[in-house]
């Protein structure tokens, strides 16, 4: 039987990454991004490698009816989906007493509602099925006090838990997958500026991520932090003094 996953930010770095991955295990795709012409050149080229069916989905997840046509794909019972990944994700640079309401509203409603949204489409689907695997990427930044982002990144990581916690038993799984600094273009997109000035060590390699994160969702880990490096860090995080961590975690929000 081939499943079949539907990605969201797959157009670029983990989104994509994570694509790739199930394309080499066989699972069929759904693409999700609000990039279309890169979600097509990803497509054919996933479809030329690995022979599997994949599906572009072009929409912006923070807009209403972006949102309800992804959440459609997901509901389709004549084309079910087996596998959801919510990965779509921004940050905001500024700094809370100066960022714009409509960008941390924005960043709340992509980062948490979104995969709120898509996974009470997807579930009533998968628990007929009786099979049905959910990830939805956080961060490690749920863990500290990081601004906004780590707030909706918590919330996530909150939701997550709870549903795995609900729905195991019936064959259902949810995993939040929480990455640390990953070499993509989400950093780019925030401004030079807000690059991190960190050694390489402290970057995580993004195809070791994918593949934790789809073992760690195969064996219904309800929250699985990558990679070794962070593993390590995550225990130390509840002993240090939140000022430290905040002002360690956040630059902006």
């Amino acid at each position: 039987m081939a499943y079949l996953a539907l990605v969201t930010g797959a157009s670029v770095g983990l989104g994509a990454e994570l694509a790739r991955q199930l394309a080499e295990r066989r699972v069929n795709l759904v693409l999700v991004a609000r990039d279309e012409a890169r979600l097509e050149r990803l497509a054919q080229r996933l479809r030329h490698e690995y022979g599997v069916t994949v599906e572009v989905l072009a929409a912006d997840l923070t807009e209403h009816d972006g949102l309800e046509r992804a959440a459609s794909r997901a509901a389709d019972p004549d084309s079910p989906v087996d596998i959801l990944i919510s990965n779509a994700g921004f940050g905001v640079y500024d700094g809370f007493e100066s960022s714009r309401l409509a960008d941390e509203r924005r960043l709340h409603e992509l980062l948490s509602w979104a995969p709120l949204r898509l996974a009470h489409a997807a579930i009533p689907g998968m628990l007929a099925r009786r099979r049905g695997w959910i990830m939805n990427v956080a961060s490690v930044a749920a863990f500290t006090p990081s601004g906004t982002y780590g707030a909706a990144k918590a919330a996530t990581v909150s939701l997550s838990r709870s549903l795995n916690a609900r729905y195991r038993g019936t064959g259902v799984r949810v995993t939040a997958l929480c990455p640390g600094l990953l070499d993509t273009e989400f950093h780019v997109r925030m401004g030079e500026d807000h690059l991190p000035r960190l050694p390489r060590i402290a970057w995580a390699d993004t195809r070791r991520v994918a593949r934790e994160g789809l073992r760690a969702l195969h064996r219904g880990r309800a929250v699985m932090v990558s990679d070794w490096r962070y593993r390590l860090i995550r225990p130390l995080i509840p002993m240090l003094p939140d000022r430290l961590l905040e002002r360690a975690t956040t630059t902006g929000d």
